[in-house]
């Protein structure tokens, strides 16, 4: 079978204006609607991306801040990743399982050093990640015959079966029912209703810090010392889904160590395993589990497994990812352009902004319009967001996003909304 080549770029003025009519199909929306499953409203047709920026078929170029939800840490064709990529691709780019590979035992002890006493176990994407959580907690409760996962309304935690029912969010699980049984779930940043939820049945409690799907609802320091005050009561383990806002997105390694920043007490707070993905690669797939120390052997093996999950490629590309970051300091740099971004956005708050809401790297403006149509309107204008429940539209910068880009960012949405 040949391989087609690239469909042809035509390159025009990056200020080149962009018509309100709908216009013809293109060749590569045609391939779409032909042979691709419609489980997404499409906008953008992107062919190639440098730096923060992308820019579609017609040569448009655009402000990326939207990172493909999350994932473009490091934003497009960083040329670390491509070395990495390149050289990788010479040595060894797969190996199952059933070896050892000394990328994944690397990455493994970076992660532990990043977040305390434990193991690691890698898989390919965020809902595999949440996934292993939820098998985790069924793994610990067996014996006693608990299973029951507390979660919270407005919730993501993915599209599998498992993680689908586990999520808060009725639209994510319409058509598919029956759900998986094993699932309660009781309002965000309410304690008592976590308290009054739990049964002889109730095994654990799967947390995000900040609901970024939901809405940039951020947990409250309180909540998050209450959660471990009574799940450590109960003996329930703590599910932590860092999915998004993980991986130095707010400023810290994880979320909840930002939001508990001088706090008393925060000295003393850990989940018993967290969940990673998206950014951890910087556009290669893999996800990644941490488990404290108590838990880190409750799987066994034959209990769990991943063909692809902690391949030398992708482990070597996390790894890559990890020292630019610590090599060009990004995680001070994020949390600059995000206090920057918010600085920049706050004299339209009650006029076209309803509210700001979050940290560095995820930040999230409320709208009066509906989120997709913002998004659509600041698209036109050279800036791409991603929407998200509530009437919510979110930065996910790159963590290397620059002053300047943020400033032009917020003029686009100065002159745009």
């Amino acid at each position: 079978m040949s391989v087609e080549a690239p469909l042809p770029v035509k390159e025009t003025p990056a200020s080149s204006p962009v018509t309100t009519e709908a216009p013809a199909r293109t060749e590569i929306q045609s391939l779409y609607d032909q042979y691709v499953v419609g489980t997404v409203n499409r906008g953008l047709t992107l062919v190639k991306g440098k730096g923060r920026y992308a820019w579609d078929d017609q040569g448009r170029k655009y402000l990326d801040l939207g990172g493909g939800v999350a994932v473009n840490s490091l934003g497009h064709a960083h040329p670390a990743i491509k070395e990495t990529l390149t050289r990788m691709g010479d040595v060894l780019m797969h190996s199952c399982n059933l070896y050892y590979n000394e990328w994944q035992g690397r990455l493994a002890q970076r992660i532990v050093e990043l977040t305390g006493p434990g193991k690691v176990f890698f898989c390919n994407s965020g809902a595999e990640a949440n996934e292993a959580l939820i098998k985790l907690a069924r793994k610990f409760g067996n014996e006693t015959g608990r299973y029951e996962i507390i979660t919270t309304t407005n919730s993501f935690h993915g599209r599998t079966m498992a993680t689908l029912s586990a999520t808060g969010q009725d639209k994510i699980k319409h058509g598919f029912e029956p759900l998986l049984p094993g699932f309660v779930h009781v309002a965000y940043n309410d304690l008592a209703a976590i308290e009054a939820a739990i049964t002889p049945k109730t095994v654990a409690v799967q947390i995000e810090g900040i609901q970024g799907e939901g809405g940039v609802n951020i947990a409250t320091p309180e909540y998050l010392l209450g959660l471990r005050v009574l799940t450590k009561k109960h003996n329930l383990l703590l599910l932590w889904d860092g999915v998004q806002d993980g991986f130095f997105r707010t400023g810290r390694w994880q979320a909840y160590q930002r939001i508990l920043e001088n706090t008393a007490g925060a000295e003393d707070f850990a989940p018993d395993a967290i969940a990673m993905a998206k950014s951890l690669g910087a556009g290669y797939p893999i996800g990644a589990v941490w488990i404290r120390e108590p838990y880190q052997n409750v799987f066994t093996p034959g209990s769990h497994g991943t063909t692809f999950g902690g391949s030398p490629m992708a482990c070597a590309v996390a790894l890559t990812v990890l020292d630019v970051v610590e090599r060009e300091k990004l995680v001070d740099n994020i949390r600059a352009r995000g206090e920057q971004l918010k600085r920049g956005l706050e004299p339209l708050v009650g006029t076209r902004i309803k509210e700001i809401r979050g940290y560095g790297g995820l930040i999230g403006i409320v709208v009066a319009e509906e989120p997709a149509a913002v998004v659509s309107k600041l698209a036109h204008a050279g800036l791409i967001l991603i929407p998200a429940a509530n009437h919510t539209v979110r930065f996910l910068p790159p963590l290397n996003v620059t002053a300047d880009e943020i400033n032009e960012a917020v003029r686009i949405v100065e002159k745009s909304l």
